[in-house]
């Protein structure tokens, strides 16, 4: 049986990234960055994955809104409870 492409992409990336520390750990830069370079780019990278998480959210802010989610969520519960039985 084949590996899925995300098992693929995640062995690949594992590997690259322990060859990276092993390179590192004997004093090669196998990355062609500075230190501020990376140090933006993970700041970067965080602050966009925040970001998108935030807007990806439902962030009810209004009592209005509060109050749909609260609607919502007994409607969702008692569709559970009766496909249970």
């Amino acid at each position: 049986m084949l590996m899925d492409k995300m098992t693929i992409a995640r062995t690949a990336a594992l590997a690259l990234a322990l060859i990276n520390q092993l390179l590192a750990s004997f004093g090669y830069s196998p990355l062609p960055f500075e230190e501020q370079q990376v140090e933006i780019a993970v700041s970067s990278t965080l602050s966009a994955a925040a970001a998108v998480w935030a807007w990806w959210k439902n962030n009810s802010i209004s009592k209005e809104a509060q109050e749909a989610d609260d609607i919502l969520k007994k409607k969702k519960e008692a569709k559970r409870n009766a496909i249970k039985g």
